[in-house]
């Protein structure tokens, strides 16, 4: 990924982290070229283990991502189409591959998320958004579609079923509190703490081991779509995947033949044992 130049969109790569700044003059709408190029950082990120949390945000002051295009939303069926004849659209499938990733992608929002905006928003692991700037809305039914980028899928599976209905059928406006009120973001912060609440979270995460970042994100998503005792299955499977790459069994060695477990100082400041087994590998 690196040396690779983007239109809609740059990338700046640093410690494990990769932050993607979207740069879509003049509003950063969700056009065809963006979907093509996220499509293209997609693939080079299921490709690269040396990245562990992706960061997107974006350099307009007012705006995370706009909606979905309407040059390209004109240009859709106005003849309904048979269940067994649908695929996927260009924007679910981008979208869904965002939300496959093996790294940690966190959505920085200052500005408006609107339609598709959201919806990206929706399809990343964590979402943070500044007050007095963020805004989200869902306006599909306003005009007479319905969210089609993942965002009629998502949102109660985020939020439950009766609030996603008021976001989508209300098609309002919403802020940073409502939408952390809601569920739809982690954390709302103040405009001028987001940026050092993000980079503080990255940088901690950013240390961790990659398969086992992957491992946990492949459970906790398990989590949600199958019964109990599949996704239980699961949880076995990816913690063994996580035990055969990364460096966690060397670590309990040591812990348990230092005693570091049975040490009170150890359980009482945690957190110096746990970032101190980081060094292990």
């Amino acid at each position: 990924m690196k040396n690779k130049v983007f239109k809609t969109f740059r990338v700046e790569e640093k410690e494990g982290q990769a932050w993607v700044t979207f740069d879509n003059p003049p509003v950063n709408i969700q056009d065809i070229p963006m979907i093509n190029e996220l499509n293209i950082l997609a693939e080079d990120l299921e490709n690269d283990r040396t990245i562990k949390v992706v960061v997107f945000q974006s350099a307009h002051p007012e705006i995370f991502i706009a909606h979905a295009d309407t040059n390209f939303l004109k240009e859709m069926s106005t003849k309904a189409v048979a269940r067994e004849d649908i695929a996927l659209l260009d924007l679910q499938k981008v979208l869904q591959r965002i939300s496959k990733l093996p790294q940690i992608t966190v959505s920085k929002i200052e500005g408006f998320a609107r339609g598709g905006g959201h919806e990206f928003a929706l399809a990343t692991d964590m979402r943070f958004a500044a007050r007095g700037k963020a805004v989200f809305m869902q306006m599909e039914v306003g005009m007479g579609i319905l969210p089609c980028g993942g965002g009629s899928s998502r949102m109660a599976r985020q939020i439950g079923l009766g609030r996603a209905l008021e976001v989508i059928l209300s098609a309002k406006d919403f802020d940073a509190d409502q939408a952390e009120a809601y569920g739809l973001i982690n954390r709302a912060l103040d405009a001028d703490k987001i940026g050092v609440f993000v980079e503080d979270l990255v940088n901690r995460m950013s240390q961790f081991n990659s398969d086992a970042i992957e491992a946990a994100k492949r459970t906790i998503y398990a989590s949600i779509d199958l019964p109990i005792e599949e996704a239980l299955k699961e949880e076995a499977y990816w913690l063994y995947q996580a035990t055969s790459k990364s460096p966690a069994i060397k670590r309990f060695t040591l812990a348990d033949d230092t005693s570091f477990q049975n040490d009170i100082e150890n359980q009482r400041n945690f957190e110096t044992l746990l970032m101190g087994l980081q060094g292990v590998n």
